[in-house]
């Protein structure tokens, strides 16, 4: 049996998206219609849908779909998350890792459930900061925890490629909400637990 890749794409969008790609080829001095170019303005429209494809799903609803009663209230972490987003400023990759952690108030979820909503707030265009708040947030508002901790490490390819072009520079954010912000002792555990 062969391999078949199955991918979904509004067609509407695609064409739209491709047709502007081919202009900006050609206006980088370009042929947009040799060989090697032929079939890139529909493949940079595929691709920048799935980078974006965040803004259509709902991180509150994925992490509903999956909650359960427990009555565990020690820490939860899931740590080094990979992570794939599209910088706002200059339509560039930050890569890295998230760690997020919360302490259940009587509601727990999935666990795959926190690695999606990463992905869900990741595939948009974004700034580090917001993202990290974002997934801090979405998981306050679904499960009403006693807390949760996000940190971020990213490498930003805006910073390596262009502009400053520093290579190992890497960003880390954090935000946290509830006793992670009131507990020096529970804040400290998350870190260690981390590193």
């Amino acid at each position: 049996m062969a391999f078949e890749k199955i991918e979904k794409y509004d067609e509407n969008i695609t064409k739209e998206i491709a047709a502007r790609i081919r202009e900006i080829l050609g206006l980088l001095g370009e042929d947009p219609e040799r060989e090697g170019l032929i079939k890139t303005p529909e493949r940079v429209a595929k691709s920048l849908q799935f980078l974006t494809q965040g803004y259509a799903q709902n991180g509150t609803q994925i992490i509903q779909s999956a909650i359960f009663d427990e009555k565990y209230q020690q820490m939860v972490l899931v740590k080094d998350i990979e992570l794939y987003s599209m910088c706002e400023h200059h339509m560039l990759p930050f890569i890295g890792k998230c760690h997020v952690a919360y302490i259940p108030n009587g509601k727990i979820t999935g666990l795959s459930k926190i690695a999606r909503i990463v992905e869900t707030f990741a595939r948009r265009l974004q700034v580090q900061e917001r993202l990290t708040v974002q997934i801090r947030d979405c998981l306050v508002d679904a499960l009403k925890p006693l807390g949760v901790a996000v940190v971020i490490e990213a490498m930003h390819t805006c910073m390596s490629l262009r502009g400053v072009q520093k290579s190992n520079a890497i960003t880390t954010t954090s935000a946290f909400s509830g006793i992670f912000l009131s507990s020096s002792r529970t804040r400290n555990e998350f870190l260690n637990l981390i590193k």
